[in-house]
C-alpha cells in the first residue's frame, strides 16, 4: 500500500464549543447529517440507515445536486470519540477528526481523495476546490448547531 499523498487531502478546522463525544454523537447519527451539511446536497438518511454508525456500517442518504439521487456510504474509520470517516462508490473518504481543547473541540473535516477511483474526474470536476468551500460551510453550521 502506497503512502497517502497529502496534496490529495482537503482539510479545514474549526473550534466548536462542544465535547468531542457530543460532536461524535451527531456525526455517528446519519439522520442528523443534513443539519450540518454545508454543500446543500444531503437531504436525509434513508429509512434503512442505522441510528448509530459503527465500523463497517453502511448507510444510505438521499441527495440532490441538480437532480435527486441516492448514495450508500460505508464507515471505514471509527475511533470514538476521536475520528469517523466514510466512503461511497467514488472511493474518496469524508473524515472528521475531533481533538479536545480548552472550552470545546478542534474539529477537522477532510475530503481525502487518495483512494478515489478516478483522480482525473476529481480534478476535471474541481471537487477538491468545491469541497473545500462545502467543508468550511459545514464546520460553520456545526459550530452554530452547538452554540445554542
Amino acid at each position: 500500500m502506497s503512502t497517502p499523498d497529502p496534496s490529495k487531502v482537503v482539510s479545514e478546522s474549526r473550534f466548536v464549543t462542544a465535547t468531542p463525544q457530543e460532536i461524535f454523537n451527531l456525526l455517528a447519527d446519519p439522520a442528523q447529517h443534513q443539519l450540518i451539511d454545508g454543500s446543500g446536497s444531503v437531504k436525509n438518511a434513508n429509512s434503512s440507515a442505522p441510528s448509530r454508525l459503527s465500523l463497517g456500517a453502511k448507510f444510505g442518504m438521499d441527495m440532490k445536486i441538480g437532480v435527486k439521487y441516492k448514495i450508500v456510504n460505508q464507515v471505514v474509520e471509527f475511533d470514538e470519540p476521536k475520528q469517523i470517516g466514510w466512503r461511497h462508490i467514488g472511493g474518496h473518504i469524508w473524515r472528521y477528526k475531533l481533538e479536545a481543547v480548552e472550552g470545546g473541540t478542534q474539529v477537522t473535516e477532510q475530503f481525502d481523495w487518495n483512494t478515489a477511483k478516478s483522480h482525473l474526474m476529481m480534478r476535471v470536476l474541481q471537487y477538491p476546490t468545491k469541497n473545500r468551500a462545502s467543508i468550511v460551510a459545514t464546520l460553520d453550521r456545526l459550530a452554530k448547531h452547538f452554540s445554542k
